[in-house]
């Protein structure tokens, strides 16, 4: 299963429309939260984000994503979550 590429980075460009966080458009997380999308399409829709970052973006969006995976939370909440203890 491939899990959503939200980071708990909700906040769009107003320029290109795109998700500072994950490098998404509303059109494609729609897509994600359908239960009909494919594997295929998640896994593509990762490439092509990823292509959409360069530098310190795509850096953090890599980090935070992997520690996603590994442990079900990002890294942007996993901080919220320690500063409120």
């Amino acid at each position: 299963m491939i899990i959503s590429p939200c980071i708990s980075i909700c906040k769009s460009d107003p320029v290109t429309g795109y998700c500072y966080g994950c490098a998404r458009n509303s059109e494609e997380i729609k897509i994600w939260k359908n239960e009909k999308t494919t594997e295929e399409w998640k896994k593509n829709n990762i490439d092509e984000i990823k292509k959409r970052m360069n530098g310190w973006q795509l850096k953090s969006f890599i980090e935070s994503y992997e520690y996603k995976k590994q442990n079900g939370i990002s890294l942007f909440k996993k901080k919220k979550i320690d500063e409120q203890k």
